[in-house]
């Protein structure tokens, strides 16, 4: 089982080596980076990303993915900045969405990476069809440009009908997009339905993994365990997959948590679950 962590769990502030140091120290196998701006300035290929491509070349440890960008601005959408959605019936919105996905693509030419994590739409999403097949188009455009950098686009189940395990598989199979995958988030299939019927639709695409946990009331990113999902049940599940994909936490940070302190015991308890 490879032991992996996204960087959302420090989301909120600048990504700098200690933290990636003390993942390591921890435990961590590999490493997916969140890219939000505040976080990861990937459009700063000269400073900030050079930094962490340093960090990433000494360490010895693989970047498993970077997650797609879910906003164009420094601050999260949080002063109006419009979500990143290239399920977006406005053509000109899909090709800024677009545009801006590619500049964390070419994190790649620095730091090589095997994933990019995409969303369809946005949260809480209505399906359509012109949204469905503008994503498609999307989907269409970036796989092209992300293939001579050496990764593979990995669709997202998240909390909308656009994103569905059996609307990702029929993407997938429609589009015949052979190199396309899915990233499996066990939380947002618990908050939808459960995780045992959505991960067995999209078993044979799973290539990754978003690890964390809720009550069924709200996406809380909580740790394994402190929510309602049957652990044991779903790494059975996971390790039926044709290919085992590896555990990466996606964590909200909690102020009451010592991350680095609760890392080793929680990925031991998901191992022998």
């Amino acid at each position: 089982m490879l032991k992996a962590v996204s960087t959302y769990l420090y989301v909120k502030e600048r990504l700098h080596p200690g933290i990636l140091d003390g993942l390591v120290r921890n435990g961590v196998q590999a490493i997916e980076i969140f890219a939000a701006r505040q976080h990861v300035d990937y459009a700063n290929r000269k400073a900030h990303v050079k930094e962490i491509a340093e960090w990433f070349r000494g360490s010895g440890i693989p970047l498993n993915s970077v997650h797609s960008p879910l906003y164009a601005d420094y601050d999260w959408g949080r002063t109006g900045g419009q979500p990143v959605n290239i399920a977006s019936t406005d053509r000109a919105g899909r090709i800024e969405a677009m545009d801006e996905i590619k500049r964390a693509l070419e994190i790649a030419e620095q730091i090589p990476f095997r994933f990019l994590v995409q969303h369809l739409g946005v949260g809480n999403e209505t399906f359509d069809e012109k949204k469905f097949e503008a994503a498609m188009t999307s989907i269409e455009h970036l796989r092209a440009f992300a293939k001579p950098l050496g990764v593979r686009i990995l669709l997202e189940n998240i909390p909308n009908e656009l994103s569905t395990p059996e609307k990702l598989v029929e993407m997938i199979r429609g589009a015949h997009f052979d190199d396309v995958g899915v990233c499996f988030d066990f939380g947002h299939a618990h908050l939808m339905t459960s995780v045992r019927e959505p991960l067995e639709i999209v078993q044979n695409y799973v290539r990754s993994t978003h690890v964390h946990d809720n009550q069924k009331d709200k996406d809380s990113h909580l740790w394994p365990g402190a929510g309602s999902i049957d652990w044991k049940e779903a790494m059975e599940l996971m390790r039926s997959a044709p290919q085992t994909p590896p555990v990466l936490f996606e964590l909200e940070w909690d102020e009451k948590v010592n991350p680095l302190e609760k890392l080793g015991a929680t990925f031991e308890k998901l191992e022998t679950a």
